[in-house]
């Protein structure tokens, strides 16, 4: 009994050090996708707004706020501050005069081909010291902690 009272206490305690070190390196990796974002003046918020608009095309606002999981508020927010800076644009949808589609510039387009280099050699410095097999791993647990079962 005090043998299995060790070995769950171990255990968490395994837990909460894993637990604290992944957090640390989500910290981290927070940080620097930060600084990483600040010559364009972008939030992360901007970003996975942008890249949603590039990979599944023009859209309405209400469609732009599902697929972020977000209130439509929000994303008129994030639409709107997108559009002050040329990275996006609206227009009238033709199928339906009362709802707003939001499309990204060719501005826009430029600017996450951008990020997505700069981001590319960052994400290199900060992975490539691991392995190509430590990383294939690393990304098989991760997506194992990400996707729900």
């Amino acid at each position: 009994m005090t043998q299995d009272r060790d070995e769950a206490s171990a255990d968490q305690a395994g837990d909460d050090a894993l637990s604290e070190v992944f957090w640390a390196v989500a910290r981290q990796l927070r940080e620097r996708s930060q600084e990483t974002l600040a010559p364009w003046d972008i939030t992360p918020a901007h970003l996975r707004a942008l890249r949603t608009l590039r990979r599944h095309g023009t859209m309405r606002l209400s469609e732009l706020s599902d697929h972020l999981h977000i209130a439509p508020r929000s994303t008129t927010e994030v639409v709107d501050a997108l559009e002050a800076s040329d990275l996006v644009r609206r227009r009238a949808d033709p199928g339906d005069r009362r709802a707003t589609l939001v499309e990204v510039t060719e501005h826009g387009a430029d600017v996450l081909a951008a990020i997505r280099d700069t981001r590319g050699a960052e994400a290199g410095r900060v992975f490539g010291r691991l392995g190509p097999a430590d990383r294939a791993e690393l990304a098989r647990i991760l997506t194992l902690l990400r996707d729900p079962p």
